[in-house]
């Protein structure tokens, strides 16, 4: 019976040629579909493979741009927190100058002997206290003796002839103007040769 159908099979070769190749596996038809298929599936990959890329670069473009903008707001928000510093610092300092300026008048007329002197000299300490905190604020005095006249830095309350002194220059300070940081807090008073 193994020989009939071995013979059934071979002259059905005969009669019809692709019937073996029918009967055995299809290896042969299928690699050159395979290979075109995977070539497509290759072809398809790289593309998606693209298109994460440049979505990734976007990606990384967009998290670089916002990393940028949260490191400038935090330093805006810390330069704001610092000017809010100076200026509650400021306007707190600023009711205190008037004091100052009133113990600086008593220790230009204060008595160098007798009683008073000893009394001039505790005013004194309470004086150099009292600008020690005040310089501890970050507030500081403007030195204007003799300086040319700026009108972002002094007010000018008179104008006056001066043979010692050349035009624009300052004569004299009436009182002393301060600053904080870089900023202007109290402009000078001062008298200004013409």
């Amino acid at each position: 019976m193994a020989k009939e159908n071995k013979n059934e099979v071979a002259a059905e070769q005969l009669v019809n040629p692709q019937a073996e190749s029918a009967s055995q596996p299809e290896t042969a038809q299928t690699a050159p579909e395979a290979v075109s298929t995977d070539s497509a599936d290759l072809q398809g990959l790289k593309n998606e493979l693209e298109k994460v890329r440049k979505q990734a670069d976007e990606n990384l473009v967009s998290w670089q741009r916002e990393r940028a903008d949260f490191t400038n707001y935090k330093k805006r928000i810390e330069r704001e927190q610092e000017m809010l510093n100076q200026n509650i610092t400021a306007a707190t300092v600023k009711k205190f100058l008037v004091i100052l300026d009133d113990l600086e008048r008593a220790m230009k007329l204060r008595p160098t002997s007798g009683e008073g002197a000893a009394w001039a000299e505790g005013m004194e300490l309470v004086y150099r206290k009292f600008i020690s905190v005040v310089e501890s604020c970050g507030v500081t005095a403007m030195q204007a003796d003799n300086a040319a006249f700026d009108p972002n830095l002094h007010e000018a309350i008179t104008h006056e002839d001066s043979p010692d002194h050349q035009s624009g220059q300052i004569i004299e300070v009436v009182q002393k103007g301060y600053m904080i940081g870089d900023r202007v807090m109290r402009p000078a008073l001062v008298r200004v040769a013409r």
